[in-house]
């Protein structure tokens, strides 16, 4: 499969069959994740990776009680749809995500990202170095192993839903406090097809040298 092709098929999956993942596939994906750039190549990551059933629904069901809560107060900010087209795309993208929601647990693999709770600021004679959070050294990580899995026919998504109850995630997985679990990815077949997301036209998003301006 040719690289750019898979990244622009990369689309989040949320439906899986009952086809088995094995350790050998997810340590491949792993492989490429830890390939991924970090600042000052820290490489804070540490990966989890979860098979047990009986953990996997204990996992699910917090993703579940996390999910609803979510969604009760997402819905109400809402705005109306300007276009059917829009308007259906987001009744999809909900169905997807409720079902997810209701059978996390039941995917072949659950991999969940941790990483130090660390701050990457520095302070000098005029203050602070604000210099961006150090999630940014651990999703390009996570995106590597989305793409290696896209390569092997695998689907996934990245959701960060569970943090509503993170310390029920840390105690499950006996997590240490000092770790910040900052995405879960299940992976499995696609119960579906592969294929470019619905997005905005990359020229809608652009600018050229000044905020505003545009090619035309």
């Amino acid at each position: 499969m040719d690289m750019y092709d898979g990244i622009l098929t990369t689309r989040a999956i949320r439906r899986f069959t009952d086809e088995p993942v094995t350790e050998e596939e997810v340590m491949a994906c792993i492989r490429a994740a830890v390939q991924g750039p970090s600042g000052g190549n820290i490489q804070p990551w540490q990966f989890l990776v979860v098979t047990d059933p009986e953990t996997k629904a204990t996992l699910g069901d917090i993703y579940r009680r996390s999910y609803e809560r979510y969604e009760a107060a997402l819905l109400p900010l809402v705005p109306p749809f300007k276009r059917e087209e829009d308007q259906a795309s987001w009744n999809r993208t909900i169905a997807a995500s409720r079902h997810l929601a209701e059978h996390l647990g039941e995917a072949p693999m659950l991999v969940l990202a941790l990483m130090p709770a660390i701050s990457m600021t520095l302070t000098d004679a005029e203050g602070d170095l604000d210099v961006g959070t150090p999630y940014a050294s651990v999703y390009p990580a996570v995106q590597n192993l989305m793409l290696a899995a896209r390569s092997l026919g695998i689907g996934s998504t990245l959701t960060t839903v569970y943090r509503i109850r993170q310390d029920e995630v840390r105690e499950l997985l006996a997590i240490p406090e000092g770790y910040e679990v900052v995405a879960l990815v299940p992976l499995g077949r696609p119960a579906g097809k592969f294929g470019a997301a619905r997005r905005r036209p990359p020229e809608a998003v652009t600018h050229w040298n000044r905020f505003g301006e545009k090619r035309r």
